[in-house]
């Protein structure tokens, strides 16, 4: 490779990290061909602190003889934290999630219900294919941690199984 090329892989690469930041992107994987024995295969990836799910529900009554002004424990030390949680079914996968299989249909699953192994609990889309998840073992649906249509990374908690 001759001084020329390196100095232009160099910009390119460059230019790549700027565009994965200034798009807010995770991974960027180019490659280019220079001809039939040369080429640059590049990948650019970034590691994005990711942020705790919020949570949508109803407050527990509080005891009539609780003090006034108690401090909030802080959310990451929570024993409710679902990633926690040794029943989470966690998300395979980058995309967003749909309770049913179409919209106006029954969703998949409601907290209380039962399932068996392999009944599919949601379905995650992700690069317009329709993944369904499912149950990793027989159990009761404790807690559904997302809501339908929301964006979920790899790893995500998505519901809690007991």
């Amino acid at each position: 490779m001759t001084k020329k090329n390196h100095d232009a892989d160099v910009a390119f690469i460059q230019a790549l990290a700027e565009l994965l930041r200034e798009n807010d992107l995770t991974e960027l994987q180019v490659k280019r061909d220079y001809g039939a024995d040369d080429s640059l295969n590049v990948r650019v990836s970034r590691h994005i602190q990711q942020q705790a799910a919020v949570q949508v529900a109803a407050p527990a009554p509080a005891p009539a003889a609780a003090p006034a002004a108690a401090p909030a424990a802080p959310a990451a030390s929570s024993p409710d934290d679902p990633a926690d949680h040794p029943g989470a079914v966690t998300s395979p996968m980058v995309g967003t999630v749909y309770m049913q299989a179409e919209p106006g249909a029954d969703p998949f699953i409601s907290v209380g219900a039962s399932v068996s192994e392999g009944d599919t609990l949601l379905i995650v889309e992700a690069m317009k294919t329709m993944n369904h998840i499912p149950a990793p073992r027989s159990g009761t649906i404790k807690r559904i941690v997302v809501e339908d249509g929301a964006a979920v990374e790899f790893g995500t908690p998505l519901v809690i199984l007991e």
